[in-house]
């Protein structure tokens, strides 16, 4: 059972690490373009709508992201085995994060073509979803409601 928990645990890190990785410098290239004023990319002008519909998408997933994370958790509580709550977990995890990333892209692509500051603010929320979200043995014993023996199992399926 811990090689399965382990398997689970690296499996989402790794996936948080790489939309991490990718979505910071993508975000932050555009994000200097942006501020730089230098460089002109002749970009085609969108309408306005178009800008509208971004960032209305970013909100709406940042919202979606943590309701559908809220409700997934809640379901993989009344598994009736730990592994099958920490498969319902890392489910739960690895689409929060492909909707973060989502959102990053979104982000960005508003920034690109519209310089809107709403589009900074969006990527910022985004981040701290990133950042604070990040499963932890702490937090997921507190999230699945687990007992302390189940906690000490995901620890050491946890450490490099």
């Amino acid at each position: 059972m811990e090689g399965e928990l382990r398997k689970l645990i690296k499996s989402y890190e790794l996936l948080i690490t790489i939309l991490m990785v990718v979505a910071l410098p993508v975000y932050g290239m555009i994000y200097l373009y942006q501020s730089s004023g230098e460089q002109n990319w002749n970009l085609p002008d969108l309408p306005d709508f178009v800008e509208e519909l971004l960032w209305g998408a970013g909100i709406g997933l940042l919202v979606s992201q943590f309701l559908l994370f809220r409700k997934r958790i809640k379901g993989s509580q009344q598994a009736p085995e730990f592994i099958l709550k920490m498969q319902a977990f890392s489910q739960a995890v690895k689409e929060r994060y492909f909707l973060l990333f989502l959102v990053s892209m979104l982000s960005a692509l508003g920034l690109l073509f519209f310089g809107s500051a709403i589009f900074n603010l969006i990527f910022a929320v985004a981040l701290l979803f990133f950042s604070l979200g990040k499963p932890s043995p702490l937090r997921i014993q507190k999230l699945l409601k687990i007992s302390d023996e189940e906690k000490e199992l995901v620890e050491l399926a946890s450490r490099p």
